[in-house]
């Protein structure tokens, strides 16, 4: 299976930071370490260390992987499938499989202007999420 490099692993872990303790991300959601969304059942009644985090933050990657893998039809890339494993990363599957994104990139088209029109958070803009697709979308062009 075709795994994300490490300059899609950077940006990714840039983006999410770290955080040892358990706090809510802007959607509300239970996280820990780089952006791992706990699953129903799940604690972390103590701290993670950046290692674990780093184990957990690849096993959650391979569901965003496989996700792209299968959703696109087209070649890509390394720097399109990082851009799109990162945004999957964020937004899930679903909004990738949804998306105009996934239907320019299958019909061979410019789809970096669409990574643009996913910026909101709690259905206000979000500076980070701003920053973070401008970051994919350049990483897509690479």
């Amino acid at each position: 299976m075709r795994h994300v490099n490490q300059a899609g692993l950077d940006l990714i872990k840039s983006f999410e930071g770290f955080r040892g303790e358990v706090y809510l991300c802007q959607a509300g959601v239970p996280t820990i370490g780089y952006g791992h969304a706990l699953l129903k059942g799940e604690s972390f009644p103590n701290r993670v260390s950046r290692e674990e985090a780093e184990t957990i933050l690849q096993k959650d990657l391979e569901k965003a992987e496989r996700a792209v893998l299968r959703l696109t039809k087209v070649p890509l890339s390394n720097g399109e499938f990082d851009a799109l494993v990162s945004f999957t990363f964020n937004l899930g599957s679903g909004a990738y499989q949804r998306s105009t994104l996934r239907m320019k990139v299958n019909r061979g088209e410019d789809a970096s202007s669409e990574f643009g029109k996913w910026i909101r958070a709690g259905g206000k803009i979000s500076k980070g999420l701003v920053r973070r697709r401008e970051a994919e979308k350049k990483l897509y062009l690479s």
